[in-house]
């Protein structure tokens, strides 16, 4: 009889007490959600050109294209029709971006309906330089009143290798 109540108590099914995983998980999911890092990417959609011969139609050619210019002795505005619009030297402190977005800005009122600009860039110049030049390009800050706002200019730029300079 003995041998039985031994065999008796083995074959018992124990409970599972799941009740402290229950309470971890309410505790846990919360203090996870509250201290999540949510990122926000920006992007910036850029058009690279290819390497074959660009095929435009006739009346596209004689449409003005805004070339920016980016070489180490200062920045050169232009356009593929009139040529060479402003040169802006190259400062002591750095490239002047404000002045710029100005002329960019003068550009703009001639031509309200284009929104491409084109980047060109010499090879030894610094990243944040080519960065701070497409934000000048993108738009500009504008006073109106006691408020600042920023005022679209080119925002489709495609980016690409400067000629050597002559």
């Amino acid at each position: 009889m003995s041998r039985r109540r031994r065999h008796d108590k083995y074959k018992k099914a124990s409970e599972l007490n799941i009740i402290a995983f229950l309470n971890i998980m309410v505790i846990l999911i919360p203090f996870l959600l509250v201290t999540a890092v949510f990122s926000r990417t920006n992007i910036l959609e850029l058009n690279i050109p290819s390497s074959g011969p660009a095929n435009l139609p006739l009346d596209a050619k004689a449409d003005m294209q805004l070339v920016i210019t980016l070489r180490r002795g200062g920045i050169d505005i232009g356009d593929t029709v009139g040529g060479l619009i402003k040169q802006l030297p190259k400062a002591a402190k750095g490239y002047d971006f404000r002045q710029l977005s100005k002329i960019l800005a003068q550009v703009k009122l001639r031509f309200p309906e284009k929104k491409n600009a084109a980047i060109l860039v010499e090879p030894d110049i610094s990243y944040e330089f080519l960065v701070q030049t497409m934000d000048a390009v993108r738009s500009y800050e504008q006073v109106t009143g006691a408020t600042v706002e920023r005022a679209e200019l080119f925002p489709e730029i495609s980016i690409g290798d400067a000629p050597a300079a002559e």
